[in-house]
């Protein structure tokens, strides 16, 4: 046998086994096979292309790009490979620039292989801008007719939250199939329209499409958003039908949708009559019950659950988490956070960010951010968390501080990150660094979001700097003006005393079709009542009952009593307070005691007083404006003995304080005011 001979037998022997390690995954046995090859001499361009694919097929990223660059002119096959072992690892970025290279390279040509990984990619980095320029790539290369080409393209369109482009790519299509209509549920219900989901569902049963499995488990839960139980049970009568009722995940579906849509009965009915029940279809009840506001049979179904084996994942972890911050429950959810550490989940990112918020929702950001601390820093979703927590706890300052962190770290803020965190610049209404903030945010390119360009009107209207609130307002599109932003505006110039212009803007708005709601009723009748403007707060709160069928809420009342209140019209705002359909709260006897103290009204005083003693036994504000009402009818030994009550008890008076800004020194100085 000659010399070349035996290089082939050997490049044979090394490629069969090459083969049979891939196949099992083995990355030690190609290892070792590569590390031979190298000691024997046989390593040639031909086998470095195999080793390259293999490494990729077992996931070793490192190596599998290291051989890939020392290959001659690759394959559409090795790159194919190459940005598939990217993508299933995360790396979604490293698959584009790898498309892009072999764009430029020339060497090959992409094919119906290639184009969803790209795809794929795209929509997980949302790339959208990227995905049109493929698309065209798609079109020019008349992949146009390929299903599986089509459907990754469709895909991408609705991950980026493009619907509109992805039901044209639909509509463009020369024959959807199962998996098409499947996208179309899914991509819908995803962006925010499951009315329209299901309204494709519908027109499968109408035209006839062959269904799925898949098909089902897309709608079941469009169902369950809807609480359309019978749309559901004609799913569910469909899944008999054809038989999917074995499969588990179409099982847990059906559970998830029973108990979404309220019928809690036929929930239970199928999942005790389960033989079957992974973590998944114990999540899915467990979730139900925490959105029904029942923490403690959660936890009990979730020890249970242990107890039958199964153990619960981060998801289940999060959920139950999440429902602790939402009841400040700390005591559990101090449990929990101990039971994710021995299960080795704590450095999940989905519980690390549950913890984050559960903390923080309980008042404890001290222990929140130790949590914040042990996480990589590098996901944008712990710091949003994270942000959050300092907003509901009123840190604003340390939330512009960690917003500076993250962009020094090089994390991406997304919108998520700017709508926690905004806020911040509301709390201590700064101008300057509002105006810093916003000129970042034209620079971002985010200001078209109405959400952001709300809360961004909201700082400004806090700062007291309504003329540039008003022009951001101005700037956006009138399609766009939502009831959020209308509230907001109206209630800036409301709290700034702007009382005509509040109500102009209200009655611009109801023009403008917007309907409002019990938020925007609360600033009209707010500013209304600043204003002096009795009738005015009266009609609207007429037209709030008469043409909104708004029952009024907690928040209105107070605005009402204060409104006739100022105005001197106390046993009108007297006889509201006493017909109210539920009990007052102390904001309503609070107006009413200030009205009294305005108008030197002692016998209505002492009944809103005594409420306000039961309701608010620390506020030492009520046993000093009642002091007050006495001391200005002259009843100086009752204003004494109000004074005496407050030492008994113990009371301070909390300290006034006022904050200043002094732009030549840099520094700010507090001034207090304690009560003597």
């Amino acid at each position: 046998m000659n010399g070349q001979t035996l290089v082939l037998c050997k490049g044979k022997q090394y490629k069969s086994l090459l083969r049979h390690y891939t196949a099992a995954k083995a990355l030690t046995k190609t290892t070792q096979l590569h590390a031979l090859t190298i000691t024997s001499g046989f390593l040639c361009p031909h086998l470095l292309s195999d080793l390259s694919i293999k490494y990729a097929n077992c996931g070793d990223v490192e190596n599998a790009r290291k051989l890939f660059d020392e290959v001659p002119p690759s394959t559409v096959f090795s790159y194919n490979m190459m940005m598939k072992m990217y993508t299933k690892n995360g790396f979604y970025l490293e698959t584009l620039n790898l498309f892009v290279e072999m764009v430029n390279s020339g060497k090959c040509m992409a094919d119906n292989y290639t184009y969803p990984l790209v795809f794929k990619a795209v929509g997980e980095e949302k790339l959208v801008d990227f995905g049109r320029v493929v698309h065209g790539r798609v079109v020019m290369g008349g992949f146009e007719k390929d299903s599986f080409v089509m459907n990754s393209l469709l895909s991408m369109y609705m991950n980026c939250r493009k619907k509109e482009e992805g039901g044209k790519v639909f509509d463009s299509m020369w024959k959807p199939n199962v998996v098409s209509w499947n996208s179309m549920i899914s991509g819908y219900f995803k962006n925010g329209c499951p009315k329209e989901a299901l309204g494709i569902f519908n027109k499968m049963l109408d035209d006839e499409v062959e269904m799925d499995c898949a098909t089902v488990v897309s709608v079941l839960p469009v169902c369950g958003f809807l609480k359309e139980l019978k749309a559901g049970r004609r799913v569910s009568e469909l899944v008999k039908e054809k038989g999917w009722g074995k499969e588990i995940v179409v099982r847990n579906a059906l559970v998830d949708m029973f108990a979404k849509c309220g019928s809690m009965e036929e929930a239970r009915l199928l999942f005790d009559g389960m033989v079957e029940r992974d973590v998944v279809t114990w999540t899915s009840l467990i979730n139900v019950y925490i959105l029904n506001g029942d923490l403690r049979a959660a936890l009990r179904l979730c020890f249970l659950m242990v107890l039958e084996g199964v153990r619960p994942n981060s998801v289940t972890l999060a959920s139950l988490l999440s429902a602790c911050g939402e009841s400040k429950n700390l005591m559990d959810g101090r449990c929990l956070h101990g039971w994710a550490i021995r299960q080795k989940l704590e450095s999940d990112v989905m519980v690390e960010t549950s913890l984050i918020d559960m903390y923080a929702k309980c008042n404890h950001f001290d222990l929140s951010f130790q949590v914040f601390k042990r996480t990589s820093k590098k996901k944008t979703v712990p710091w949003n968390a994270i942000l959050a927590g300092c907003i509901h706890n009123r840190l604003g300052n340390e939330a512009i501080k960690l917003f500076k962190e993250m962009l020094v770290e090089g994390v991406k803020p997304d919108d998520a990150t700017l709508k926690s965190f905004l806020p911040a610049y509301a709390i201590h209404a700064d101008l300057q660094q509002a105006m810093n903030m916003h000129s970042y945010l034209i620079k971002s390119g985010v200001l078209s979001n109405s959400e952001i360009a709300t809360a961004v009107v909201d700082i400004y209207s806090k700062c007291g700097s309504l003329e540039y609130a008003h022009k951001i307002f101005n700037g956006i599109p009138n399609e766009k003006k939502d009831i959020y932003l209308w509230s907001v505006i109206i209630a800036g110039y409301g709290a700034h005393g702007h009382g005509k212009i509040a109500v102009s803007l209200f009655k611009e708005m109801v023009q403008a079709g917007v309907k409002p709601n019990e938020v925007t009723f609360t600033s009209v009748l707010h500013a209304c009542s600043h204003a002096g403007l009795v009738d005015e707060g009266l009609d609207l709160f007429k037209f709030m009952l008469r043409n909104n069928q708004i029952n009024p809420q907690a928040d209105h009342y107070p605005c009402i009593a204060d409104l006739l209140g100022r105005s001197g019209r106390l046993d009108e705002a007297y006889e509201i307070i006493r017909t109210m359909p539920f009990a007052p709260s102390y904001a309503v006897w609070g107006a009413l005691l200030g009205a009294c103290v305005i108008h030197e009204n002692v016998e209505l005083g002492e009944i809103a007083a005594r409420w306000l003693f039961e309701l608010e036994p620390e506020n030492t504000g009520n046993y000093v404006l009642m002091a007050k009402i006495y001391s200005a009818v002259g009843r100086w030994k009752d204003a004494e003995n109000m004074r005496h009550i407050i030492n008994e008890i113990g009371l301070q008076k909390t300290p006034a304080h006022s904050l200043i800004q002094c732009d030549e020194i840099g520094g700010s100085y507090i001034s207090t005011t304690i009560m003597a």
